[in-house]
């Protein structure tokens, strides 16, 4: 078996397009063009070059997108002189703003509704209650890069064929649970009908499927990284370090489909013999990802 292997600029290509017509059908409507403010404090680094790929993002589908560079103690204030711009329709944050303890402050400062990261308390709630719809029919605004890795999943085959939910019989295996990824796509994985488990420095815990409840539960497991991988029809991976041990071939099933997240990489080549599909960065669906949910929230 040779991995069919994904890129996601292919996959951003076709998204955009309708984000595009999309940008247009909101700017006619409203006689002003969508505007993100992207807030950044990093000189140079990842967070500078997501915020350069946003940019280009942003004006490959019409946005009018704005770059704010911040020092690190007037973050705060930049944030809230956006959320008060009625010209702004999005906030994107590039973190670190601050440091480790003030950014998480800043990221509930973001009004919900200018929110395209979907990182707000607000619309975390709404994804981990599994609640889909605002009150008047809007969708809810989901996190950028856990929805784009949904996206890329669908693209590279996974199946969607669950008689009581979309993704029932599928298991996952996301090594990862932080609060900006690893968390919310085993969440969304889950409330899908996908038994997901979670491994962590912290342990591991399963996310049981949204069958017969309204949306997941959550609980401790044993599991080892060998068991959990052995089985998973989906490995999601995202460690930010060279010391991780590379995932092998002879670690997964015949057939899963393995995504690397991080900067760093996660998979030995070998899986490429082995997986049905191999994606193995995300970024430019993430930036698509988030032009969309601005279209969304300018439409409020």
């Amino acid at each position: 078996m040779s991995a069919l292997v994904v890129d996601p600029a292919e996959v951003a290509a076709r998204f955009r397009a309708e984000v595009r017509d999309e940008v247009a059908a909101v700017t006619r409507r409203h006689g002003a063009t969508p505007r993100i403010v992207g807030l950044l404090s990093q000189g140079a680094g990842p967070a500078r070059t997501y915020a350069q790929w946003a940019a280009r993002g942003a004006a490959d589908v019409g946005i009018d997108f704005v770059l704010r560079e911040v020092e690190p103690g007037a973050a705060g204030d930049a944030v809230r002189e956006a959320n008060a711009d009625p010209g702004v329709h999005g906030i994107f944050c590039y973190y670190p703003l601050a440091d480790t303890d003030e950014d998480p402050w800043l990221r509930e400062l973001v009004d919900p509704r200018k929110d395209v990261e979907g990182m707000h308390s607000f619309w975390s709630r709404m994804l981990y209650e599994n609640r889909r719809v605002l009150d008047g029919g809007r969708r809810a605004i989901l996190p950028c890069t856990p929805l784009a890795i949904l996206k890329l999943l669908d693209d590279a085959g996974l199946r969607r064929s669950g008689e009581r939910a979309p993704l029932e019989g599928v298991t996952a295996c996301v090594i990862n649970r932080s609060d900006v990824v690893g968390r919310p796509l085993a969440a969304m994985l889950a409330n899908d009908g996908a038994e997901v488990v979670s491994l962590d420095l912290d342990g591991t815990v399963v996310f049981e499927p949204a069958i017969g409840r309204h949306a997941h539960a959550v609980r401790d497991s044993d599991e080892t990284r060998a068991r959990a991988l052995a089985r998973a029809d989906v490995v999601v991976t995202g460690v930010p370090s060279r010391d991780f041990p590379l995932v092998t071939a002879d670690e997964i099933r015949d057939g899963a489909i393995c995504v690397n997240f991080s900067q760093f990489r996660n998979f030995d080549e070998s899986v490429l013999e082995k997986a049905s599909a191999f994606i193995p960065r995300v970024g430019p669906m993430t930036v698509t990802m988030a032009m969309r949910n601005l279209v969304r929230l300018a439409a409020f």
